[in-house]
C-alpha cells in the first residue's frame, strides 16, 4: 500500500539564475539550490568533482607511523595478517590491503574472524594463532578500536599492531598500538568523519605506497561497495571515491565482481550505488552473517573466472538461506511481543536464534514498530545482540548511558552491537526504555518531498536525463522525491500478472506514465478522471529501443485542497502554484452569487468555505475571496485573513484589474 503521508511544499522550486545561465536545466538547477548549491563553481565540484575532493591520508592522526610501519615491513619481507570484520565493509578492506601487500611481494594471512564461533573483533585466541604462525605485524581494519585487552596480549606477544577503523571511540581508552588511526577519534583532525573503514584502509595504502591516485584507480570497486554497505555518506570524498568505483565496475570489473553480477542477472544492466545496496551488498554480507566471509574474500580476490563462477553462486545459495532463517525469527519475534504494539524499545531475547541474522530482523522490527530493536542470542549466561535505530535515535549514545548493564558494546549511531549477561537483561530493558523516554527522537512526520512540479516542461526528456549528473545516490544524497498537487487520473492498468500498476496522470495538458511497483490495482482506490496528490522520483525508462520520462510513485492520494487553502486562508504572500488556480470573471460571478446566497453581514456563517459553488476548486474560490479583500469587497477577519471574514455591505463597484494579487496571478499562469 503507498503511502499517502507526504508533504506538498507549496512554493514552485526556487531556480538559481547563476546556474540557469550556466546551461543547468531549471530541475537540476532547482534540486542543487535546494542543497545550497548556487553557483556554478559549486555544482561543478558537486557533480563532476574529481582527485581536488580527496584528501592528504596523512591529515589522519597516527597516519604517519602506520604508513612507516607498513612501509617496515615491506622492506622486512615480514609476514603480516590483515584482521577484518565479517560484514562487507569488512570484507572489502581486508581484501584491499592483503592486495596490497601481496602485490609487494609479503606473505600475508587474511584473517576474518567467524560470526558465529568468534563474534565481532579482535580476539586474543586468534591474536595467539596468529604468532605461532610466524606473523609479526597484525593490521586491523573496520574493527579494533575498543580492543584494549586485545592490543595487550599482542603486545606481550611481541606482535606489532596498526589499528584501523571508522567506529566510534568517544570517552574510551584507546588500544596501545604502532598505531591507532580512526577519524572519528577526538584528537584526529582529518575532516571525513564518514569514512567508511575500507575508505580509511585505502588511505593506509595511499599514505604508505605515497600513491593516492594509483592506490584509487586500483582499489575504487571495493571501496564503493564497502562504502554504501556501510550506508556512509555520499557526499565529498565518498561521493568522488563511489562514483570512481562505479565507473570502475561499469568498465573493467575485477572477475569476483563480474561473476557476482552475472549471478544476480545485473551482467548486462547499468549498476547504481542502489543496486550495490540492494543487490551485490546482500549477497556479500550474507557469508559473514552465515560464517563464510572467507567465501566473499575468495570471490572479491579471485582471479579465474571459472572458481569465481561458483563462488558467486554459493554466495547466492547463502543469501536464499539467510533469507529464510530471517524470515523465521521474524515471525518468532512478532509472536513474542504479541498483538500489544510496543511503546518503549524492542529488546528481544532466544536461545535458538542465529547470531548472524539478527541484524536484519531487528531491522526489519524496527521499520515495522517505529522503534529502536535489540535482538539478542543468548548461549548459556551471556548473550550477543544486534542493535538498530529508528528516527535518528542514537544507538551509541543510549547504550553508553546503560552500560552498566552490558558487558560491551561498540558500533554506530544508527546500528550497534553488545555483549550481555543474561541475569542483566530486564535491567537493560527497562534502562533503555527509560533513557528513550527521556530523549525520544523528533517525529520525522510525514515524507518531505523536495520540490512541487507545477511546470510540466521541467519533466521533458532533457530535464530528467541531466538528474544523471547528481548519481551517486545514498545517504546523505537521496533521490530526489518530486510531487504534483491536484493532478488527473487518465487510466490505470495493472501489469506483471498484477503485481504492479502503470497509470497515466495528466497536469496542465502534459501526459506523464507512472508506475506502481508491488502494488495492487485495487488497493490504489482510485477510478480514471480522479484528482491525485502524487509523490514520485522521474526516471528515463528504456524498452526495446523506446526511451521516456517514467515516474515511479512513491505515494498517493486522492486531492487534498486542505493544505493549500490553509496558506491561501492567511494574510501572506501566494505560493507560486497558486496561479494555476488564476480566476476567470465568470469565476468572481459564481462567487458573489454564493455568497449573496449564503447571507450578508452578521447573517453570513463564520465559515466561508461553506459558500464554495458545487464544482469549484476550493482554492480557486479562496483566492476569490483574498483578492475581494484586497479590493475591499470583504472585511478581513481578526487575523487579517479569510477566517472570520464579512461581506462589506458599504463597499462601492471595483475594478478587479486593479487587484495586484490578481496581476501576480495572471503573470504567473
Amino acid at each position: 500500500m503507498y503511502s499517502s503521508d507526504f508533504k506538498i511544499p507549496f512554493s514552485r522550486p526556487d531556480v538559481p539564475q547563476a546556474l540557469r545561465e550556466a546551461g543547468y536545466t531549471p530541475l537540476l538547477a532547482a534540486l542543487l539550490g535546494l542543497r545550497g548549491i548556487t553557483r556554478p563553481e559549486d555544482a561543478e565540484r558537486f557533480l563532476r568533482g574529481g582527485t581536488e575532493l580527496l584528501r592528504d591520508p596523512l591529515e589522519m592522526l597516527d597516519m604517519d607511523k602506520a604508513a612507516g610501519r607498513l612501509r617496515r615491513a615491506v622492506e622486512g619481507r615480514e609476514r603480516v595478517a590483515v584482521y577484518g570484520d565479517y560484514d562487507v565493509d569488512g570484507i572489502t578492506a581486508t581484501c584491499l590491503v592483503t592486495d596490497w601487500l601481496r602485490a609487494r611481494g609479503l606473505d600475508v594471512t587474511p584473517y576474518i574472524p567467524d560470526r558465529i564461533e568468534e563474534g565481532y573483533g579482535l580476539n586474543t585466541a586468534a591474536i595467539d594463532t596468529l604468532k605461532q604462525q610466524g606473523v609479526s605485524l597484525i593490521v586491523t581494519v573496520d574493527c579494533g578500536i575498543t580492543a584494549v585487552a586485545e592490543a595487550r596480549r599482542a603486545a606481550d606477544l611481541g606482535l606489532d599492531m596498526i589499528i584501523t577503523d571508522h567506529h566510534e571511540c568517544r570517552n574510551q581508552a584507546l588500544p596501545r598500538a604502532c598505531a591507532v588511526v580512526d577519524p572519528k577519534r577526538e584528537d584526529c583532525p582529518y575532516p571525513n568523519k564518514e569514512l567508511a573503514g575500507v575508505g580509511v584502509a585505502l588511505k593506509l595504502v595511499c599514505a604508505a605506497g605515497g600513491d593516492t591516485i594509483g592506490a584509487v584507480d586500483r582499489y575504487a570497486d571495493l571501496v564503493a561497495i564497502g562504502t554504501v554497505a556501510d550506508v556512509m555518506p555520499l557526499t565529498g570524498e565518498n561521493r568522488y571515491l563511489v562514483r570512481r568505483g562505479l565507473d570502475k565496475i561499469a568498465t573493467a570489473p575485477s572477475v569476483g565482481v563480474a561473476a557476482l553480477l552475472s549471478e544476480c542477472g545485473m551482467g548486462d544492466k547499468k549498476l547504481t550505488a542502489t543496486s550495490i545496496g540492494f543487490t551485490l551488498a546482500p549477497r556479500l554480507n550474507a557469508a559473514g552473517r552465515l560464517g563464510k566471509a572467507a567465501t566473499a574474500a575468495e570471490l572479491l580476490m579471485a582471479s579465474d573466472e571459472g572458481e569465481a563462477a561458483a563462488l558467486a553462486a554459493e554466495l547466492c545459495e547463502l543469501n536464499h538461506r539467510r533469507q529464510s532463517i530471517e524470515m523465521d525469527i521474524w515471525k518468532k519475534a512478532n509472536a513474542m511481543l504479541g498483538d500489544t504494539p510496543p511503546a518503549a524499545p524492542i529488546v528481544l531475547a532466544s536461545d535458538n536464534w542465529h547470531q548472524g541474522v539478527i541484524g536484519i530482523a531487528a531491522s526489519r522490527l524496527a521499520e515495522q514498530y517505529s522503534l529502536p530493536a535489540v535482538m539478542i542470542c543468548l548461549d548459556g549466561d551471556r548473550g550477543k545482540g544486534s542493535c538498530r535505530s529508528y528516527g535518528g535515535f542514537n544507538l551509541f549514545e543510549a547504550l553508553s548511558a546503560c552500560a552498566d548493564y552490558l558487558e560491551g558494546f561498540g558500533g554506530h549511531a544508527l546500528a550497534a552491537g553488545l555483549t550481555i549477561r543474561r541475569d542483566r537483561l530486564d535491567d537493560f530493558r527497562a534502562a533503555l526504555a527509560a533513557y528513550y523516554q527521556n530523549n525520544i527522537p523528533v517525529e520525522s512526520g510525514a515524507q518531505e518531498c523536495q520540490a512541487l512540479i507545477t511546470d510540466p516542461t521541467y519533466l521533458d526528456m532533457a530535464g530528467v536525463e541531466a538528474l544523471a549528473a547528481m548519481e551517486p545516490y545514498g545517504n546523505g544524497n537521496p533521490k530526489p522525491v518530486l510531487c504534483f498537487a491536484d493532478a488527473r487520473v487518465e487510466s490505470l492498468t495493472a501489469i506483471g500478472g498484477g503485481k504492479h500498476v502503470r497509470m497515466l496522470v495528466s497536469l496542465r495538458d502534459a501526459d506523464f506514465e507512472c508506475i506502481c511497483f508491488s502494488c495492487e490495482r485495487e488497493s490504489l482506490d482510485l477510478n480514471v478522471g480522479d484528482g491525485v496528490d502524487l509523490a514520485f522520483t522521474p526516471q528515463i525508462n528504456d524498452f526495446r529501443g523506446r526511451r521516456s520520462v517514467q515516474l515511479v510513485v512513491c505515494g498517493i492520494r486522492r486531492h487534498d485542497p486542505a493544505a493549500l487553502c490553509a496558506l491561501l486562508c492567511e494574510n501572506g504572500d501566494l505560493p507560486a502554484c497558486a496561479a494555476r488556480y488564476c480566476p476567470q470573471r465568470a469565476d468572481f460571478v459564481r462567487v458573489w452569487r454564493s455568497l449573496k446566497a449564503g447571507g450578508s453581514g452578521e447573517d453570513q456563517p463564520s465559515d466561508l468555505m461553506s459558500l464554495c459553488p458545487e464544482g469549484m476548486e476550493p482554492e480557486r474560490f479562496c483566492l476569490c475571496l483574498r483578492i475581494w479583500c484586497e479590493l475591499g469587497l470583504l472585511t478581513p477577519g481578526p487575523d487579517g485573513g479569510l477566517r472570520g471574514a464579512r461581506i462589506n455591505a458599504g463597499s462601492a463597484k471595483v475594478d478587479l484589474d486593479d487587484s495586484l494579487l490578481l496581476q501576480k496571478l495572471r503573470k504567473g499562469n
